[in-house]
């Protein structure tokens, strides 16, 4: 992939599965998180709304929580383009097939 024809851009999709011990702790950092969030930041309306969902939604709390730059900002040679993430309540069983992590693995996707 060395030719000049060949994308410099790489999509890179993670799943992560959270076990929350302790929803309370994870609300507290993401409203601490919020409240450290400079004004420029974050505008005082979505604030309020960012505060809201968090105290609501331990599933909305660890969204605010994880960020995609995080995961690259130590990478060299890379610069984050576009990232997108959501997080949603699931029913998890470990022993499940329907959680085979290599199911969406073939070899037109690997490398």
């Amino acid at each position: 992939m060395s030719t000049p024809e060949a994308s410099r851009f790489v999509r890179v999709r993670v799943e992560l599965v959270l076990e929350v011990d302790d929803a309370d702790a994870v609300t507290k950092s993401a409203l601490r998180r919020i409240a450290d969030a400079d004004d420029a930041e974050l505008p005082a309306s979505e604030r309020v709304h960012a505060e809201s969902a968090v105290t609501e939604d331990t599933a909305e709390a660890l969204a605010y929580l994880v960020d995609p730059f995080d995961l690259v900002s130590q990478v060299p040679g890379v610069e984050l383009q576009q990232a997108s993430w959501s997080s949603e309540r699931i029913e998890y069983d470990p022993d499940s097939p329907d959680w085979d992590y290599d199911e969406d693995d073939d070899e037109d996707n690997l490398g």
